[in-house]
């Protein structure tokens, strides 16, 4: 399903709420309003909206509301929606040794249900953009890509999808079992493929394709030279995994005889078209490499708790100059699937080294708005409340009994619970109003996960 961006004539014109921009100067307007023409940003400001405008279709009094960019989540693995609640207190290398024998018998069915459970929870919690890496293709799963694809576009979120892929096995040193991956030569054929058949490079675009193999532990070294050489010859981004544990950072120098990020230098894996989930491993050295090169960084605090991976040195990279972003990582790793709470999560995870401001809620919001679309690519399109950017916007009811007496409205949103989402704008269309999606029924996808979530488990 494809949803058309509305026509440019008409008009959704939201008034007399707080508005956070995260634009350059960090604009903040205390009682303000924001114009919206088809799918882009007309007008945004302090005051009610100029009254001689033509063809409003929808006239939103905002009073006691907050309104954000739309939140950019930039790490995810959808098809784990199906396999949550599972190895509960493992580390990260025990966790995947776990859970890889069930993941490798999943399909595209499985797939399109765990895909529309975790792109509604993304939705409910405020994300009108998400990528995702997804990794496990099962010589009979059928077309895996696609039916996550189909069902992102179903529910209407803005979407990267990374086709990702593992080809060191367990006979080769690595992690999965030798069922579990691909061919390297298979591997880039199907990530050319991809991008051929879904990439859309335009300023509106609701998909995008990122090549994404897995991790060190899990990709055979000729596979990361080649796919960064695939990547920059079809001009699309590149995503792995780096620095999650200290498990990783052994198994790296063990394997080849250095650290993760002088490994991801030497395969050409540092630069302005490359962000790295997690990195909580770093030292100097790494994150000066990051802040030289633009590599960008996918911040999962939910998940690196969950896992005891450790704490990232997000205030350090920040510092230096780094591009970080938010990223829920997967729901077998972050049961709650949300990107909203993880605004809360990475601001509080990150004062635990005793610096109260160490983060601070506008750095926070900043991180999951702005960040998030650096991090992507996409910080000229998405990631701030600006004339001309696409119109992904969010309007959070904060005058109800858990928020009304929160001094600051940011505050609200990045120390309070996660504050119910009145209205969720991708693309000047209305994908959540009042708290429920307004694409598919959320009854229909509770069961359709669950029952996915039940056939996996008896293959196992």
């Amino acid at each position: 399903m494809t949803f058309l961006p509305p026509s440019s004539d008409e008009r959704i014109v939201i008034e007399n709420a707080a508005i956070a921009t995260v634009d350059a100067a960090d604009n903040e307007y205390t009682r303000g309003h924001v114009v919206i023409a088809g799918n882009r940003i007309e007008s945004v400001g302090e005051g009610p909206a100029p009254q001689w405008l033509q063809g409003v279709v929808r006239r939103i009094n905002a009073e006691g509301h907050l309104v954000t960019p739309g939140l950019v989540n930039t790490h995810h693995h959808f098809y784990q929606w199906i396999t949550r609640g599972l190895a509960q207190d493992n580390i990260l290398f025990d966790w995947l040794v776990a859970l890889y024998p069930t993941w490798a018998r999943i399909d595209d069915r499985l797939v399109h249900a765990a895909a529309q459970g975790s792109t509604a929870a993304l939705l409910k919690s405020g994300c009108t953009t998400a990528s995702d890496h997804h990794y496990v293709f099962p010589k009979d799963g059928g077309d895996i890509l696609g039916a996550e694809i189909e069902a992102v576009a179903e529910l209407g979120m803005r979407f990267t999808a990374l086709r990702g892929s593992m080809d060191r096995s367990k006979k080769d040193g690595g992690l999965p079992p030798d069922h579990a991956v691909e061919q390297t030569e298979e591997i880039l054929i199907a990530s050319e493929a991809a991008v051929d058949r879904y990439h859309d490079a335009s300023f509106d675009s609701m998909l995008q394709i990122a090549i994404a193999p897995c991790s060190p532990f899990s990709v055979s070294t000729e596979l990361m030279r080649e796919a960064a050489l695939l990547a920059r010859r079809k001009g699309v981004r590149l995503h792995t995994h780096g620095s999650e544990t200290a498990e990783e950072e052994q198994f790296c120098k063990e394997l080849f005889g250095m650290g993760p990020t002088d490994y991801f230098e030497s395969t050409g894996w540092l630069g302005e078209d490359v962000w790295m989930a997690h990195c909580v491993h770093m030292n100097d050295s790494d994150i000066a490499k990051f802040a030289e090169t633009g590599t960008g960084v996918a911040h999962c605090p939910s998940s690196n708790a969950r896992l005891a991976a450790g704490i990232a040195r997000v205030p350090d990279m920040l510092a230096a100059g780094v591009p970080v972003g938010l990223g829920v990582d997967g729901t077998a790793s972050n049961e709650s699937g949300e990107l909203g709470t993880e605004l809360r999560n990475a601001l509080l995870i990150n004062r635990l080294h005793g610096r109260p401001d160490a983060l601070t809620g506008r750095k926070a919001l900043r991180l999951g708005t702005m960040g998030g679309a650096r991090v992507l690519g996409r910080q000229n399109e998405i990631g701030s409340i600006e004339v001309g950017k696409l119109a992904d916007l969010a309007l959070w009811k904060i005058d109800g009994v858990m928020h009304s007496s929160i001094a600051d409205p940011i505050a609200a949103l990045t120390l309070g619970a996660l504050p119910p989402l009145t209205l969720l704008l991708v693309n000047g269309r209305p994908v959540v109003e009042n708290g429920h999606l307004t694409t598919v029924n959320e009854d229909r996808i509770a069961k359709a996960a669950a029952d996915a979530a039940k056939e996996l488990a008896s293959r196992t």
